[in-house]
């Protein structure tokens, strides 16, 4: 059986690449190798046995030679960054998709599967219930607007209940919700519905899987998009205090690059999961502050972090998946925390690369107002 993954140069879609072939399946990678996640070109992890496509997926063309002959599909590809070019995450992560489903249908392909790669994103700012015991709205789930630039800019981290004024309580992360904001949220929410509609339409048997902060080896060094592990890491390999925005009390869902594969080969197998979204996460809340104080000491390093009062305009405040949908169908995370910061720490010294990549993604951050101050605190 052949399958085609695209994004399969990517973190997490090298790794799928790399159960499949173990699987006995053939595989081809599309990639468009984006300079920002690959600046060196193609990585020395593409398997020599993979069939490799170097592409992009709004290209009709080239898909539809990627879509030759496979049986499954793992849509792995997609744009992320924090930088305002609004409409690429459109025309990458929502077209993109459609396109996929555009040349099955006109050319009446027997495709098997699609598993496509969504976000814990498309939450926004989660789902939260008003703390206020005397609050009408106390016993409803709320889905808040996204913070304004106005509460960060003063520090006011937590959201308040719009009915009352009073802190809320922040849920599990539940499928049936969705609140998206920012424009990657945006995109992949959008994505998630023209997959799962579209195919659920036409009968091309469809799942999508909401990824938690996923992390692991290959998590790009160069793309500020690519979590907390990489850009702390550096910064304590480099002897630099990792920076943590806002007070570094968001709550935070972290989950293994195995297990976020497992959960792949999982859906891909069970018609049940047709037509669904699914988290995949760990199911287990960490503060960044949290998250912070153990990778330091995992490191051996005695560095305290910085916490300047910064924010990032378009970050949820917090984030933890509920993962029993996904539980249901009989999959659970193996690894913990420690596993991650293990692999990856493992990895960076394999490679030998601790540069300082991480301040000029910070300083084209703050010239395009990503990256803000609280004026009063």
């Amino acid at each position: 059986m052949r399958a085609l993954v695209t994004g399969g140069a990517g973190f997490i879609g090298s790794h799928i690449t790399d159960r499949l072939l173990s699987m006995g399946y053939n595989v081809r990678i599309l990639d468009i190798l984006e300079p920002r996640v690959h600046p060196k070109g193609k990585p020395s992890w593409i398997p020599e046995d993979a069939e490799f496509l170097m592409g992009d997926i709004r290209n009709k063309d080239t898909l539809l030679k990627a879509l030759e002959g496979v049986q499954v599909v793992f849509h792995e590809a997609a744009y992320q960054d924090y930088m305002p070019d609004f409409s690429k995450f459109f025309h990458t992560n929502t077209v993109g998709t459609s396109l996929i489903y555009e040349i099955i249908v006109e050319k009446k392909l027997d495709i098997k599967k699609v598993i496509v790669a969504s976000s814990q994103a498309v939450y926004g700012e989660g789902q939260y219930r008003c703390s206020n015991a005397e609050c009408s709205r106390q016993n409803e789930v709320l889905q808040p607007r996204s913070r304004s630039r106005e509460q960060l800019e003063k520090g006011e981290w937590e959201l308040k209940c719009s009915h009352c004024g009073h802190d809320m309580e922040s849920l599990m992360l539940s499928e049936e919700y969705a609140n998206p904001y920012n424009q990657y949220a945006l995109s992949k929410y959008a994505q998630e519905l023209a997959a799962i509609r579209l195919g659920k339409l036409h009968g091309i048997p469809t799942t999508a899987l909401r990824y938690s902060i996923t992390q692991g080896p290959r998590q790009s060094l160069y793309n500020q998009y690519s979590g907390v592990c990489r850009i702390f890491s550096l910064r304590l390999l480099n002897n630099l205090p990792p920076i943590i925005y806002e007070d570094g009390q968001q709550k935070r869902d972290y989950v293994h690059i195995d297990d976020v594969v497992d959960a792949n080969m999982l859906v891909l197998e069970k018609d049940e999961a047709n037509y669904e979204a699914f988290n995949v996460g760990s199911g287990k809340v960490t503060t960044v502050l949290e998250y912070v104080q153990k990778l330091t000491s995992k490191l051996g390093k005695h560095i305290k972090p910085l916490i300047p009062g910064e924010f990032r305009l378009g970050d949820n405040r917090h984030s933890v998946s509920s993962i029993e949908r996904l539980k249901n169908l009989g999959w659970s995370p193996k690894e913990i925390l420690d596993d991650i910061f293990v692999d990856y720490i493992n990895w960076i010294n394999s490679i030998g690369d601790i540069s300082d990549y991480f301040t000029e993604a910070d300083k084209s951050m703050r010239s395009s107002g990503v990256i803000l101050s609280a004026k009063h605190q």
